[in-house]
């Protein structure tokens, strides 16, 4: 074979192998090195609104009135890819998660944000002032990055022992686009870290520290639990949070960044959750009053622990009677 010939065959195989790998190339593109498959074009701006629904009407056992009264936290959200967590249902709370479930601080969440940011997890991170009661709005502005799609958020529950409300790496980006508009029912979260059952429990360190769990309307299974309500499947949401994209060209839009929204909710709005009575355990029965031949008798009584509300079962007899017979007669002396 003439050397001329063999050169021309060499180039043509080079030809063929790197059209053969640019057409592979475009057949299956490499996913992205953090997980998370957001093809969208560009940015995306949206307004993120809390809203709190704790209600005494939705859940009036032990709802606090007082000392402090029922409200939320300050919310802090981190938009970021597969390559970060904020929290995780069955995974034990970080430090920052322990400290902003248990006092609301955030210093800590931050410093792991900050640094999960320089390894290019974690886009920004936002917060909106506290809510002072139950039912309320509070808002702030999102910008969302194809490279860092996925939000986590945390509220704390006040007062509580370490309890929050939170959205755990929700992607705002399907496949090549940005969603218009998401709203998510949020539930109570136990962050495993403080072994109180009541709102207003005293801090009590739970050793070893358990992972987050969910809270429901049968666990932790007690009576003494204030989202204890075992004639519900399923407790309501006790807090929604809405995400509405922006339109950035849009000359009417007016800045809503860490603004508490009017209070337009009206209580009545919600369901009620009916709340059974509960007393405690008789008393032991009392001396014999009166004659034992002659009709004498002996008393005994408990006591309300919890009353029904939103036409729940109501409390039974708080004292009782009962003749009296000759071995618990009182003797004259």
């Amino acid at each position: 074979m003439s050397p001329e010939r063999l050169g021309g065959g060499w180039l043509w195989r080079l030809i063929m192998a790197v059209l053969l790998r640019v057409s592979l190339g475009h057949a299956a593109p490499p996913s992205p090195t953090d997980g998370t498959d957001c093809r969208a074009r560009g940015p995306a701006s949206y307004i993120l609104v809390f809203t709190g629904l704790w209600s005494p009407q939705t859940f009036p056992k032990q709802y606090p009135m007082f000392r402090p009264p029922a409200q939320w936290s300050k919310l802090i959200a981190v938009t970021h890819n597969s390559r970060f967590q904020l929290w995780r249902e069955g995974a034990a709370a970080g430090g920052g998660v322990q400290s902003f479930a248990e006092l609301g601080l955030t210093v800590e969440v931050v410093k792991e944000a900050k640094e999960a940011r320089k390894r290019r997890a974690v886009g920004a991170m936002y917060r909106t002032a506290g809510i002072p009661n139950g039912i309320s709005h509070s808002s702030t502005e999102l910008l969302m990055q194809p490279r860092t799609p996925l939000l986590s958020l945390m509220v704390k529950v006040i007062p509580s022992p370490d309890w929050f409300v939170g959205v755990d790496s929700f992607s705002l980006c399907e496949g090549g686009q940005w969603k218009q508009e998401v709203t998510l029912d949020l539930q109570p979260f136990d962050a495993g870290t403080d072994s109180g059952f009541t709102f207003s429990s005293p801090n009590y360190p739970t050793v070893p520290v358990e992972n987050v769990t969910r809270i429901t309307s049968q666990m932790p299974h007690h009576p003494a639990n204030s989202f204890f309500y075992p004639r519900l499947k399923e407790l309501p949401p006790i807090a929604t949070v809405k995400a509405i994209r922006q339109d950035r060209s849009s000359a009417r839009q007016v800045p809503m960044s860490n603004h508490i929204l009017p209070n337009s909710i009206r209580p009545q709005r919600f369901s009620e959750t009916p709340l059974d009575c509960e007393v405690a355990l008789w008393s032991s029965w009392g001396l014999c009053l009166g004659s034992c031949s002659r009709g004498g008798v002996r008393h005994r009584s408990r006591y309300i622990l919890l009353r029904p509300a939103n036409a729940g079962t109501p409390c039974p007899e708080l004292e009782e009677q009962a003749e009296c017979t000759h071995h618990n007669c009182l003797r004259r002396q």
